[in-house]
């Protein structure tokens, strides 16, 4: 068995590493430029006016008149209870461990241009849904790209395409094993729980909201997502307010480390500029989701007529994705040194029940050792990554701080999970017809056992099978941005900037 999972391992990281070449990074960020530029660099010139919204709890946010099936706000939580989720803690937390210290810098960029590529994908779910057989609102890059594009052929390809990738997506990618695969692991780590127990119980949670379509989906995002960001940031704060003396150095060493393969003291870091950039890009991606066309299928359900008011909203998400919450796990492990006990300084990962040997111990950079042993940390337990990475980091400061990231863990990747049910089920009733949605919910469910099981070394495979996932799913939904992007920038400026 093992010796097929090493197979699996080598095929699934050649795969995702090929479609996170210097192509996609051109593509994906080259199209945030190009929207940043066209519509007058929209999440700058509106950002104040885009978190304005959020703090509305009556009026535009409440509409009902309006023809949709959830408010705006709702359909911001839908997208972040898609988009906030183990991303932030484990994703992070992997770029980290696999591309150094300086991966999160790229995170940085790669959101500020996603902030244009988000508003676009919201304002364009908005201005070409349409209403399904059984009278809720459809919509997402399947449908603008084959509504929106002139050309029939290309228009029903691309629309097609998508529709296929964001299925595929949602069964095997960012919303369901990955998810399922780090809080599996967050629970084994920090509460003994076995990975079986945790698969089961997810099922089972995960079913009982999904069964009830969009509005339940809305209504259990709607209250959890404020809560679970709360909890998470009020633990981060934290640790920045007790380590607040080093935040200028720890800012210095990830803008340092993010063009340099080497990091504080010297110290050499396993990993090169090329692989920290697209680590930085990727797992941003997988945070933000921002250029997977993922927020356009939430906001085509708000009520509202107006795409550059959920244009607006759409793009608070990966300020508040990115931007906050991402840069807060960045520095929780940063500050608190961790990253130093990764394999990007040295330190392997380690299957489940194995230890690494003395004599590899030994060959480890002294930084390693030093801090290892200041920290009472046992490297034959080997490195850490993804949630386990991130509780180290917590629990070095807070007391039961694994806990909160067990916590965390949970409601992150259990408001993802259910949104990304949301929108694979739009994806599958696009090809098939709504009959079809039964059976893919059923299928969803049933997937998150087979990415709970997966931990050690091996978990690997779960996130470059996301990586790839995201890719094929993000290349169609930029395509069709670049073909819509002059009515994106013409009514934009129009709205905003011509009075």
């Amino acid at each position: 068995m093992n010796n097929v999972l090493e197979i699996l391992l080598s095929w699934t990281e050649d795969i995702a590493n090929l479609f996170w070449g210097e192509w996609m990074i051109v593509l994906l960020v080259g199209t945030g430029v190009v929207l940043t530029l066209m519509t007058g660099g929209i999440q700058v010139r509106k950002l104040i006016t885009s978190l304005g919204l959020l703090f509305k709890g009556s009026g535009r946010l409440k509409k009902t008149e309006e023809q949709g099936d959830i408010s705006p706000f709702a359909a911001l939580m839908t997208a972040l209870a898609a988009t906030v989720g183990n991303g932030n803690i484990a994703g992070v937390a992997t770029a980290i461990a696999t591309g150094g210290p300086g991966a999160p810098f790229w995170m940085w960029v790669s959101g500020f241009f996603g902030m244009a590529t988000k508003y676009a994908e919201g304002f364009l779910g908005v201005k070409y849904r349409k209403v399904a057989a059984d009278g809720t609102m459809a919509g997402g890059p399947m449908y603008y790209c084959r509504y929106g594009i002139k050309n029939q052929t290309i228009a029903k390809v691309l629309g097609m395409t998508f529709a296929l990738c964001g299925a595929f997506t949602a069964l095997f990618g960012t919303g369901n094993m990955m998810q399922s695969n780090s809080m599996a692991l967050a629970f084994k780590t920090q509460l003994g729980i076995p990975t079986s127990y945790s698969a089961v119980g997810l099922m089972i949670l995960v079913g009982i909201v999904i069964i009830g379509g969009i509005k339940r989906i809305g209504a259990v995002a709607e209250h959890l997502v404020p809560t679970m960001i709360i909890l998470y940031l009020g633990g981060a704060f934290i640790i920045l307010f007790r380590k607040f003396t080093l935040i200028d150095d720890a800012i210095v060493l990830i803008v340092k480390s993010a063009f340099s393969v080497r990091a504080a003291g010297g110290a050499l870091i396993g990993t090169s500029i090329q692989k920290a950039i697209s680590l930085g890009v990727r797992r941003g991606v997988l945070s933000n989701e921002a250029g997977m066309g993922s927020a356009a299928i939430a906001q085509s359900a708000a009520k509202s007529s107006d795409p550059t008011y959920n244009g607006l909203i759409a793009m608070t998400g990966v300020f508040i994705d990115t931007i906050l919450v991402n840069t807060l796990t960045t520095l929780s492990i940063v500050l608190t040194g961790y990253w130093i006990l990764t394999p990007a300084a040295g330190v392997e990962l380690v299957q489940e029940g194995a230890r690494l040997g003395a004599d590899y111990i030994s060959q480890l950079p002294a930084e390693v050792r030093t801090f290892a042993l200041n920290a009472g940390y046992d490297l034959a337990n080997g490195g850490l990554s993804s949630t386990a990475l991130t509780a180290e980091a917590f629990a070095s400061v807070i007391p039961l701080g694994g806990y909160i990231i067990a916590v965390a863990s949970f409601l992150f990747g259990y408001t993802t999970m259910i949104g990304w049910a949301y929108y694979g089920e739009q994806c599958i009733e696009y090809i098939w017809g709504i009959k079809s949605v039964f059976m893919y919910r059923i299928v969803y469910v049933l997937l998150l056992l087979l990415g709970a099981l997966l931990t050690g070394r091996y978990l690997n495979i779960v996130w470059y099978i996301g990586d790839t996932a995201n890719a094929i799913m993000a290349i169609p939904n930029l395509i069709g941005l670049l073909f819509l992007s002059g009515v994106v920038a013409h009514i934009t400026r129009q709205k905003f900037f011509n009075n």
